[in-house]
């Protein structure tokens, strides 16, 4: 009973001062529709498929997106993969690594629902653990690409929904 009237006390205190989630700034930039473009990497193109994977499933949940071809679009992505890196965090007693970071930096040209028109360069890490004297698995390698990968499109995110503020601000 305690909790459910603390709950509704908090509600209410956060309608009265006209809190919008961070995601309605964004929806007022991006638009419901969204078309990704994610250029494939000749060197790395099961990587490319992870992070469209990636971005696809960051617009969908953050969001409610709905990804659609680039004509019925209201904002338009293309994403490429500059650089993906890893490198060892924690060694074990004898020498071996046992962590590693992997980075993968993206940039994202963008064309927007409002009209503005851009590009952002990002970046995301991604912390994993690997067995001592052993190698990174592909499994591992593509599961911290993508995960490296969604943390660089929470950046891209971030900077859109500062973008969708100023926007509702000047409305």
């Amino acid at each position: 009973m305690k909790k459910a009237v603390i709950f509704i006390l908090s509600l209410f205190l956060l309608i009265g001062c006209g809190y919008k989630p961070s995601a309605y700034f964004a929806k007022n930039v991006l638009g419901k529709k969204v078309y990704i473009h994610v250029t494939m990497s000749r060197e790395d193109p099961q990587n490319t498929v992870s992070i469209k994977d990636a971005v696809s499933s960051a617009f969908i949940d953050k969001f409610g997106s709905q990804i659609v071809t680039k004509e019925f679009a209201d904002t338009q992505l293309f994403v490429t993969l500059q650089s993906v890196n890893f490198r060892p965090l924690v060694y074990d007693k004898n020498g071996y690594v046992i962590s590693y970071k992997a980075t993968a930096k993206l940039q994202i040209d963008y064309n927007l629902f409002s009209g503005e028109k851009g590009t952002v360069i990002t970046s995301g890490d991604y912390d994993f653990p690997i067995a001592a004297d052993s190698i990174i698995s592909d499994t591992k390698r593509f599961e911290a690409i993508k995960y490296a990968s969604e943390d660089a499109i929470d950046e891209f995110t971030a900077s859109i929904t500062l973008k969708g503020l100023q926007y509702d601000g000047n409305k």
